[in-house]
């Protein structure tokens, strides 16, 4: 009986299992099947990166017309747990089977093969839940991902777009160069970016040493505050980001690990969220609980501990004069705020810009231009009084509508909508008008470069990544194959930066209102009793005055009624991320009456900061896609830079080796250099098809085929069109076209159109 039982129990198994497969079986979606696409004139999505255009074309599906409704797909969570039960009932099956084969329980070799057909139906099923699951988990496309960048990476160094620096002697980690292609690439973004922030909103340039004295940065809170937490190989001394490590196992943890229990992996994902928030004590329990150790040698790892991120440097022969090599450009423009003010008329407000280099001696650099330890920065410092942050200038911005991730989505587990900036500066999500404005042009000044608005998003900081004086801030994150990356720091700095250097120098940096007639004022007073404050907190206590010189009139006013009610109250201190007790003998908070002939302020300031080697690792990333080869035998690699920012706007090929179309193409070369267009001349025996190919992997937009003496013909890189131009016409058609004073569209229709030649 006891065996009949087994059995039946079995049978029941098997039999039961396939309907159990059957309900996690994916649904075959109308509205997802592929589609005939129209020929299109620009490469499609499919041709990007499979992770990266299935999640473009994911949003876009989000954002526009309802599809028909569908049953959702599984969560990760619920795939995770069909698993674990798949896996239990395996493993109860397998003992079942190995129970009936020992012979003691008297089962016949039916009952035997039954169970053991049992025993495979489950691991069927189990295989199938772990493939959706890894299918689920790998949705990023982790292995898409980095078969796409290394392809993009892999002709970037080919084509000496870059390489690491110092190659001959195995380079150093974190330091590249640029080769001829990048140069041109780089520079033409920098020009654009002075054209469209410097020139169109008429700022000031200013260009600061990169050997900054320590005093300025001590005012700056660099020397004390720019570290990271390192870790170091306990037996070679090998150091590591202590936070990259943790966020190394979790990631692959919840990629790779089939098995990971649901709690396990909701629990990876909650520290990959707070990993920011850490502290070195909690970064270091959470390496020992996990077992972390060293990657290269296994060897245990030390307690993480602070490491300043500055290159240290002398000034002078003697080596007393302490200096580093500067973190940013920003501190230049705040310790010459003085001269600037009155060199604008003393009027507010203004901005002042400088593009130049910065040094972080970063503990592990990776991903390439994404993490180095020398780069260039173009930073803006508006001026602004902090009374009135309006912009004249917002209503030109103001319709955008682009993807945001406000503070309010995140912490609700959503992700970013499209949102219009009006409406978000409107309903108060973008604290003010002039932080507002610099989001809409930061907006337009990437999408006019060639980054892909649907991999764009600005993201609002979480209240525990802000500094305790700043207003608002959002990151311009873009995202490539590494992920969303952080490529513009937009930030409401309030006067912070003012505040400090004024008083570590001595030198007020202030702006004057003048009244036409005197006023009485009711101005708040807040004077901290930096004894009693160093009695209680010791080490903290700059960061409790700073944070209690830095409040709001509000907060004042209330943190005055609560001590003259109380005694004490307890006081939010960003920096040491906790509350503390704030009795009335610390801090002396009135409002005083007095007449004033003219207000004196600090003025607040508006900082958009713009890691420029970032942004053009991505726009290599969204401009790479690659197209069959006429023969289809093999993929041609294309980088579909907007003329803007190509390298080479224009390439010149004679067709054949001819005296006659040798000179004519001097003749359209001649005229392009007049016209300030760059260009290179192909001169070599190959076919055009393989020539028009060799360009095309760099980026050139156009190209002028010499074929007779009085004509040519011009080619568009991605449809691959062309057209049929009188010699004389060349330099003036290809300058409107890069020029973005004509599009490809007109100048098909005005010129006579020509079979293209399709490379190889």
């Amino acid at each position: 009986m006891k065996n009949h039982a087994i059995f039946v129990r079995l049978a029941f198994i098997a039999a039961a299992a396939p309907m159990v497969f059957m309900r996690f079986r994916p649904r075959l979606v109308a509205s997802l099947l592929p589609r005939p696409a129209p020929k299109p004139r620009t490469p499609p999505a499919a041709t990007l990166a499979p992770p990266l255009a299935a999640s473009t074309a994911a949003r876009r599906r989000h954002s526009t017309a309802a599809v028909a409704p569908t049953m959702a797909a599984p969560s990760e969570d619920a795939l995770r747990r069909a698993l674990a039960e798949r896996q239990a009932a395996v493993d109860a099956q397998a003992e079942a089977v190995r129970a009936l084969k020992a012979g003691g329980s008297g089962a016949s070799k039916g009952e035997v093969e039954a169970a053991v057909e049992a025993l495979k139906a489950l691991k069927i099923e189990a295989g199938a839940a772990a493939r959706r699951l890894q299918q689920a988990v790998g949705a990023g496309g982790g292995a898409a991902r980095e078969e796409m960048r290394q392809a993009v990476v892999n002709t970037l160094e080919r084509k000496l777009f870059y390489i690491p620096s110092f190659k001959i002697y195995r380079g150093v980690a974190g330091l590249y160069d640029y080769g001829p292609p990048g140069c041109r690439v780089k520079a033409n973004v920098l020009s654009f970016w002075r054209q469209h922030f410097v020139l169109e909103e008429n700022m000031l340039e200013v260009d600061c040493p990169c050997v900054t004295p320590e005093v300025v940065l001590k005012a700056s809170g660099h020397v004390e505050k720019f570290t990271d937490l390192m870790v170091k190989d306990e037996k070679t001394g090998t150091c590591y980001r202590a936070d990259h490590l943790l966020k190394d196992f979790c990631k692959e943890k919840l990629e790779k690990d089939l098995t990971l229990p649901p709690e396990k992996a909701e629990e990876f994902k909650r520290v990959l969220t707070i990993l920011d928030d850490l502290s070195a004590e909690e970064l270091g329990a959470k390496i020992k609980e996990y077992g972390i150790v060293a990657p290269d040698t296994k060897n245990p790892l030390s307690d993480p501990y602070p490491f300043n991120l500055m290159f240290q440097t002398s000034i002078g022969p003697t080596g007393l004069s302490v200096g580093y090599m500067r973190p940013e450009t920003a501190q230049g423009i705040f310790v010459n705020f003085k001269d600037l003010y009155y060199y604008n008329g003393q009027k507010l407000p203004f901005a002042a810009a400088q593009i130049g280099q910065a040094f972080r001696n970063e503990i592990s650099p990776r991903q390439g231009l994404l993490r180095v330890r020398e780069f260039t920065l173009a930073e803006v410092e508006h001026f602004v009084d902090p009374e009135d942050k309006s912009h004249p200038k917002f209503g030109d911005v103001a319709d955008l509508e682009f993807l945001m991730f406000s503070r309010e989505l995140q912490l609700s587990g959503e992700s970013a909508k499209l949102a219009k900036l009006g409406e978000a500066v409107a309903k108060g999500t973008v604290n003010n008008e002039t932080l507002g404005y610099f989001i809409g042009r930061v907006y337009l000044f990437l999408t006019r470069l060639g980054i892909d608005k649907d991999r764009l998003r600005f993201r609002q900081h979480l209240p525990n990544e802000m500094a305790h004086y700043a207003a608002d801030c959002w990151d311009a994150e873009i995202e490539c194959s590494y992920g969303w990356i952080e490529c513009v720091g937009i930030a409401d700095r309030s006067a912070y930066d003012l505040r400090a250097h004024s008083e570590k120098s001595g030198v007020p940096l202030v702006a004057h209102e003048k009244f036409s007639k005197p006023r009485e004022v009711e101005k708040l007073v807040i004077v901290p009793s930096k004894k009693d404050l160093g009695l209680a907190f010791k080490g903290s206590q700059k960061m409790v005055v700073e944070a209690l010189e830095a409040m709001s009139e509000k907060e004042a006013l209330e943190m005055k009624a609560a001590l003259e009610s109380n005694g004490e109250t307890n006081f939010k201190v960003c920096t040491l991320g906790k509350d503390v007790v704030i009795t009335k003998k610390m801090v002396s908070i009135s409002m005083e009456k007095k007449m004033e002939h003219q207000r004196v302020f600090t003025p607040s300031v508006i900082e958009p900061s713009f890691g420029i080697g970032r942004i053009i690792y991505c726009l290599f990333e969204h401009s790479f896609y690659t197209r069959p080869s006429k023969s289809e035998e093999e993929q041609l690699n294309v980088f579909r830079f907007p003329p803007l920012v190509a390298p080479i706007k224009c390439t010149v090929f004679p067709l054949v080796k001819n005296q006659e179309f040798d000179d004519a193409a001097k003749v359209i070369a001649k005229a392009l250099t007049a016209a300030g267009i760059s260009h290179i001349i192909d001169t070599t025996a190959i076919s055009i098809g393989r020539r028009y190919a060799r360009t095309d992997e760099i980026g050139v937009p156009f190209a002028v085929t010499v074929d007779s003496a009085t004509s040519v013909t011009i080619r568009e890189r991605d449809s691959k069109e062309q057209v049929r131009v009188s010699i004389d016409e060349v330099a003036s058609v290809v300058k409107q076209l890069t020029d973005s004073q004509s599009t490809w569209a007109d100048v098909s229709a005005k010129y006579p159109a020509r079979s293209c030649w399709s490379p190889r």
